[in-house]
C-alpha cells in the first residue's frame, strides 16, 4: 500500500513534527510505502503565478502545469491513502498548505474536467489530521471544527476521496495533559486505512 503525507511545519520543534515522527512509527509497523510532502522542506511555493491563474481562471486546460505541480500530482496518482498533517492557525492550516491546494488541485485534473484533462483518481482513503491549542470540547461548543471539517473533509477532499476522517489533537496549549491519548490514536491509524481498502 502507497501511504501519502502532506506535511505542513516550518519547525522540527513543534508538537505537530512530534507527532509526524509517531505516525511515522506507527506506519512503520506495516510493510508500506510511506512518502512524505513535507512542504516546507521542499520549499514548495504556495502563491498561485500569475501564468497559473491564466490556466485556471479561464479553464485554459492546454496550457502547461508547472513541474512541482506535476510532482505533487504524480505523488498522489500512486497513492491509496493520503494523510494531511498541519497545526491549526487561525482556524485553519497554515498557507503553505492552502496554497499546495490553490495549485496541486489544477482545473482539469481535481475539478472542470474535459475531453482532453488527465481527472485525478479517487483516492480510497483521506484523513485529516490536525493540532490544536484549544481543546476539543471547546472547539466544538464554539463550532470551530465543524467549520474546519466541512472546509476539509466536504469541499477541499470532497468527491475526490471515498472514505474520508478529520482527527483534530485538540488541547496542546497543556501537552502534558493530551500527549499520551494523542500518541495513541495516532497508533490506532493503521488499522483504520486498512478498513477502507
Amino acid at each position: 500500500m502507497n501511504i501519502l503525507i502532506v506535511y505542513a511545519h516550518p519547525s522540527k520543534k513543534s508538537y505537530t513534527f512530534q507527532v509526524l515522527e509517531r505516525l511515522k512509527l506507527a506506519l512503520g509497523n506495516e510493510n508500506w510505502n510511506v512518502e512524505i510532502s513535507d512542504l516546507y522542506a521542499l520549499n514548495f511555493v504556495s502563491d498561485m503565478s500569475e501564468a497559473e491563474y491564466e490556466r485556471e481562471g479561464f479553464a485554459k486546460t492546454q496550457l502547461p502545469i508547472p513541474p512541482d505541480v506535476l510532482a505533487e500530482q504524480e505523488k498522489i496518482e500512486n497513492a491509496d491513502c493520503i494523510i494531511f498533517l498541519y497545526p491549526v492557525w487561525w482556524s485553519d492550516c497554515p498557507a503553505k498548505l492552502k496554497g499546495w491546494f490553490d495549485r496541486v488541485y489544477s482545473v482539469g485534473y481535481a475539478y472542470g474536467q474535459n475531453e482532453t484533462s488527465r481527472k485525478m483518481k479517487t483516492i480510497p482513503y483521506g484523513l485529516v489530521i490536525c493540532t490544536a491549542g484549544h481543546p476539543n470540547d471547546f472547539l466544538n461548543e464554539i463550532e470551530m471544527a465543524q467549520s474546519m471539517e466541512k472546509i476539509m473533509l466536504e469541499d477541499r477532499l470532497g468527491k475526490r476521496f471515498k472514505n474520508k476522517e478529520m482527527i483534530i489533537l485538540g488541547g496542546t496549549l497543556e501537552l502534558e495533559n493530551v500527549m499520551a491519548k494523542h500518541f495513541e490514536i495516532i497508533n490506532t491509524i493503521p488499522e483504520k486505512i486498512k478498513l477502507t481498502q
